[in-house]
């Protein structure tokens, strides 16, 4: 039965909270009144548009506990947590430079320099390619791995003049 007189996770989450792992390294959020969740998931609820915003902690029968509007306003090494946790439940590879593409027939081959390393993709279409915002892109392979340009001015001048050709 739903209780409506528990705050909204999102007030819970101005009114403060801890997060720690327990013996078994899963998370344990704690709220401002003192009750604790175990083996809370985090999760963004928009990735690639507002990834600094929206991040939702679930319980273990996927029910939303607590919500941050805003990680920016978070204290630091709670942010650093939920950044790490965030990170490892999340596989966006960065795009630093393009090293080539073979784009001459469909599927393309792209050659990328990423934060994990170098790597070797393959897009269906040009369509595979979307512009998010005015400097930000993002990539789609064949298997559904999703590729993040953060901000294509700080890109090289090769690969700028590559990214022009589908933007």
């Amino acid at each position: 039965m739903l209780d409506l007189n528990l705050p909204s996770s999102e007030i819970l989450a101005e009114r403060g909270f801890t997060l720690q792992r327990d013996v078994f390294g899963q998370l344990v959020l704690t709220d401002a009144d003192g009750r604790k969740w175990s083996g809370v998931e985090p999760a963004r609820a928009f990735p690639i548009s507002c990834p600094e915003e929206w991040v939702s902690f679930c319980d273990a029968e996927g029910h939303e506990v607590l919500c941050v509007r805003d990680l920016e306003k978070l204290p630091p090494d709670l942010r650093t947590m939920l950044e790490e946790e965030l990170g490892r439940r999340e596989f966006v590879p960065l795009i630093e430079n393009i090293l080539k593409v073979a784009d001459d027939t469909d599927p393309s081959e792209w050659e990328v320099e990423t934060d994990r390393g170098t790597t070797t993709f393959l897009l269906d279409s040009e369509d595979d390619v979307r512009r998010l915002g005015p400097f930000r892109a993002l990539f789609i392979d064949m298997h559904g791995i999703r590729y993040i340009i953060p901000d294509t001015r700080k890109l090289n001048s090769r690969s700028r003049r590559i990214m022009e050709r589908y933007f």
